[in-house]
């Protein structure tokens, strides 16, 4: 099933366009790494794949309907551990518990379900034994391992992660990937990864979108399948 597909697609910012002639198609079920120096657009690419930005010119289309016609949920954890400083006065536990209130509602009951979610995404980023602790208190890496805990929460189907090992040791990067390949493969969720790690990275990725700005070639991009050989096209 395609998730997102974007055909000849053109954005930018001021008058200088980032992305540039962009066809793409997004397949469900896979873990998906985009990569790319600082400036050719990773961000941007995955805030058009979400619907988040409008492209100048071209399309832009949205799959993401389950089977029984509901749309599918999607997790997103932005570049946010800065947001986060020394006063944020919230506890571990309390913030991963608002990424249930999707499913809860404003004015819904708390679940044993929903707390069995909370604690399994704080068990599986190693973070449950922190659960009391602010967090502002925290580490850059833990605060980031608590941002993905609470994405993990909702159970969504499609996870967007915005370069989620920034402030990680190299241990708990390898967990996480870990993780994340497993809830592709297990699970059948998406994941959609903007990662400047690309060598630790690729060994548990589907699919590659490798992107480059050079100033005497412009934006360009490649996709590669299975970590094997490029196809699709370069613009």
């Amino acid at each position: 099933m395609i998730l997102s597909s974007m055909h000849e697609v053109v954005f930018g910012y001021g008058n200088e366009p980032v992305i540039d002639n962009l066809t793409l198609d997004i397949h469900a079920g896979q873990f998906i790494g985009i990569a790319g120096s600082n400036g050719a657009a990773k961000t941007t690419l995955l805030k058009l794949m979400l619907g988040l930005l409008k492209p100048w010119s071209g399309s832009v289309r949205l799959g993401g309907v389950q089977e029984d016609g509901s749309k599918m949920t999607v997790g997103y954890v932005p570049q946010q551990v800065a947001s986060f400083n020394a006063g944020f006065p919230s506890k571990v536990i309390e913030l991963v518990r608002s990424g249930c209130f999707s499913r809860v509602g404003l004015f819904g009951r708390f679940k044993e379900e929903h707390r069995q979610a909370v604690e399994r995404s704080l068990k599986q980023v190693g973070m449950w034994e922190f659960r009391h602790r602010k967090v502002g208190e925290l580490s850059g890496g833990q605060k980031q391992r608590v941002c993905i805990a609470r994405a993990l929460a909702q159970e969504p189907q499609v996870l967007v992660l915005d370069e989620p090992m920034t402030g990680m040791d190299a241990a708990s990067r390898a967990e996480l990937y870990k993780l994340l390949r497993e809830s592709v493969t297990e699970q059948g969720r998406t994941v959609i990864m903007v990662t400047h790690g690309l060598e630790e990275a690729a060994p548990y990725l589907d699919t590659l979108i490798q992107l480059e700005r050079k100033e005497d070639e412009g934006w360009r991009y490649s996709v590669t399948n299975l970590c094997s050989a490029p196809f699709g096209q370069e613009a």
